[in-house]
């Protein structure tokens, strides 16, 4: 007899309840194809329960000393890393990723967010003025009240008071699930986090246009970013919208070569492109341009395609079926927009019995294409790259500049100068001059153009979770 998936429940008021409705969804293994549990799918009846919890708690919890709220998240910081483990197997299941990046990167980088700020809170400054010898004037930051957020925006947001309302993707539900038993062992009054699963038609929706939720913090697509936009903008919502990327990954001729070939490989490859982050577009000075693509043809078609679970495996599976479809086109249309497929474009052999039905796709290198065709231009979010050649600065700033896109760019190069300016002229929330993904909580962390709206991380984040309020006292 086959066993039935195991149901993932939503998390309301410090207690796991199924969704009101009672429906829910198949949640699907990607290396594999198949259900490994399900998930719930909700609707606006189960927000409503997380609003009425979050607005209780929120009274209490607002008003807790710095000190004891830090405590609890430092403790749930604490029982992530105690957890690694298991937490990164649960991720590497959910989402496809490599079991060795999520055991040496994301898990402990969440634990990381909780711990920076748990601290952060206790060494807040709060502005001062004397004005014109007339007055005192200072500056309070008091929580907004309930939220939407997602992942690694909880830490911020609970540090500094606010009760949350976090709707997971729901192709990858697990760790969220597996945090609110952390945030339950921790000590986490009830009511301060509650997670809601579900669809964004389904609940997504609810939540954006819920009248009790004034503050929205959304990451996921352009088009849904979108979406959330116009449904907040005649509330008077505050919004944060960290959306898609196109990103220029630039190479000058005197860039290290070992560095920005290692660089490169990862910026475009890192979890089969999944990363908002990733370099897809790569411009290469032409005088370097043969030798530094024959280099990076090369040690991209020895990054290992495999089982997730595989500690030697680099490369994963794409997150679902249609995110793989949609790879696929691109490469198609890739070849007849002119491109020549370097390496990979499309399905490896077979991996292993359990991955027969999963969705995987080779590391893909495409030159040959124009800058301006639509697979220089549109977000793919998966395993391809393009090369492209430039002859100058000027040229390649134009290069790197001419997409929708604006969250974050690389620039390779061991001129300094060179790199302030290229860095200074480049339309993006990020740029990174020889390294890629390195990340420091205390700087904003923000999109241009269609790749978002706001800055969050550091001190931004926290004043993006508060409200400011002036007060004004006569001498």
């Amino acid at each position: 007899m086959r066993a039935e998936p195991f149901q993932i429940h939503n998390f309301i008021d410090g207690e796991f309840v199924e969704p009101v409705g009672g429906n829910y969804l198949d949640n699907i293994e990607p290396a594999t194809g198949k259900p490994y549990s399900q998930v719930p799918d909700s609707d606006a009846a189960d927000v409503d329960l997380a609003v009425a919890a979050a607005e209780k708690a929120f009274a209490d919890w607002s008003r807790k000393p710095a000190a004891e709220r830090s405590k609890i998240l430092l403790r749930i910081a604490d029982l992530i890393e105690r957890d690694l483990e298991k937490l990164a197997r649960a991720e590497s299941i959910d989402t496809g990723k490599p079991l060795s990046l999520a055991r040496s990167l994301d898990i402990p980088r969440a634990a990381s967010n909780f711990r920076f700020f748990a601290t952060a809170i206790l060494h807040t400054e709060t502005e001062a003025h004397i004005t014109d010898n007339i007055a005192f004037n200072y500056t309070l930051r008091q929580p907004r009240v309930p939220l939407y957020l997602l992942s690694w925006k909880i830490a911020p947001a609970i540090a500094v008071g606010n009760t949350a309302i976090a709707k997971p993707s729901e192709l990858t539900p697990m760790t969220a699930y597996m945090l609110c038993e952390i945030a339950r062992e921790a000590g986490l009054p009830n009511g301060v986090l509650n997670v809601v699963h579900g669809t964004g038609p389904n609940v997504g929706a609810a939540i954006t246009a819920h009248p009790k939720i004034n503050t929205i913090s959304f990451t996921g697509g352009t088009v849904t970013g979108r979406k959330v936009a116009e449904a907040c903008a005649p509330l008077f919502k505050k919004v944060s919208l960290e959306l898609g990327g196109k990103n220029p990954n630039i190479i000058f001729a005197d860039a290290d070569p070992d560095a920005a070939i290692a660089g490169s490989v990862r910026s475009s490859f890192a979890n089969q492109g999944q990363v908002c982050l990733c370099g897809s577009r790569l411009f290469v000075e032409r005088s370097a341009y043969k030798d530094f693509v024959d280099r990076f043809i090369e040690k991209t078609s020895n990054l290992k395609v495999g089982d997730p679970l595989d500690d030697k495996t680099e490369q994963g599976a794409i997150v679902n079926k249609a995110q793989l479809e949609k790879v696929k086109f691109y490469v198609d249309l890739a070849q007849k927009e002119g491109g020549q497929i370097a390496v990979g474009g499309s399905a490896p052999e077979a991996i292993n019995e359990r991955c027969r039905d999963g969705y995987f796709f080779q590391p893909t290198v495409i030159t040959g294409l124009p800058v301006s065709c639509r697979t220089n231009r549109e977000e793919i979010f998966g395993p391809v790259v393009t090369i492209t050649p430039f002859d100058n600065e000027e040229e390649v700033i134009g290069y790197a500049n001419d997409c929708d896109y604006g969250l974050a760019s690389s620039v390779w190069t061991q001129n300094l100068n060179r790199a302030h300016r290229v860095a200074e002229q480049i339309h993006t929330g990020t740029v990174w001059v020889n390294c890629w993904l390195v990340r420091d909580l205390r700087v904003p962390f923000g999109g241009m153009k269609a790749s978002g709206v706001g800055r969050e991380g550091g001190e931004e984040a926290l004043r993006f979770f508060t409200e400011p309020k002036n007060v004004c006292i006569a001498k």
